[in-house]
This record gives structure tokens, C-alpha cells and sequence, in this order.
């Protein structure tokens, strides 16, 4: 029982250091590809080695958000 518990800790604990590096970027444009691409120049600016999309939102203009990783 204590080995479960001890390796649930464990989980937590990297789990929340993961999320900790992570930062969210938001950026709008008039197509995906032009919002991907404010996206992905935040993240070269802030020396993000990775970026992962969480949202995109089509209307008159399209926003999208991410998650940056460094």
C-alpha cells in the first residue's frame, strides 16, 4: 500500500513540475495558418523548444491558443 501511494506522490509531483513549464500564448489572424504562425513566432521569441495548439476559433478573424514548452 505504501508503494502506491508513494508512486501516486511521485506521479503528482511530475505532473505538476510539467505544467509548470508551460506557458499559454493566444494570437489572432485572418486564417489558420497566419494565426499559426503569430504562434509560432511568440514561441521563437520566448525560446519555446515546442508549441502545442489547444484551440482554435473561426468567425470574422481566427484565434487561436497554444501551450508553450520550453
Amino acid at each position: 500500500m505504501k508503494t502506491i501511494i508513494a508512486i501516486f506522490t511521485a506521479s503528482l509531483f511530475s505532473v505538476a513540475a510539467f505544467n509548470a513549464s508551460a506557458q499559454s500564448v493566444t494570437a489572432t489572424g485572418t486564417t489558420l495558418d497566419s494565426a499559426e504562425a503569430v504562434i509560432a513566432q511568440k514561441a521563437k521569441e520566448m525560446n519555446a523548444s515546442e508549441y502545442k495548439i489547444t484551440s482554435a476559433r473561426m468567425g470574422n478573424t481566427v484565434t487561436m491558443s497554444a501551450e508553450l514548452y520550453k
